[in-house]
């Protein structure tokens, strides 16, 4: 037998399931352009923009660019 609550429980759970995967999505899509931008880039340049940049968007985007470029940044 399904009760009310245990209905909410799940469309809860659903909706939360839904957000936290659209949040990694839109994430994923800024990302990518900025990584490939970065990687065109001259690596002063490079630099010059991950010094202004928060901490942990820093990381990110140097574990970024040499998973997918093989760069190396300045840490």
């Amino acid at each position: 037998m399904v009760s009310n609550t245990g209905v909410g429980l799940w469309v809860a759970s659903g909706l939360l399931a839904v957000g936290i995967a659209w949040g990694k999505y839109s994430k994923c899509k800024t990302r990518q352009p900025m990584v490939r931008e970065l990687g065109a880039m001259d690596p002063q340049r490079r630099e010059k923009l991950l010094s202004r940049m928060q901490p942990e968007l820093q990381m990110e985007i140097r574990e970024e660019l040499m998973k997918r470029f093989r760069l190396k940044t300045d840490l």
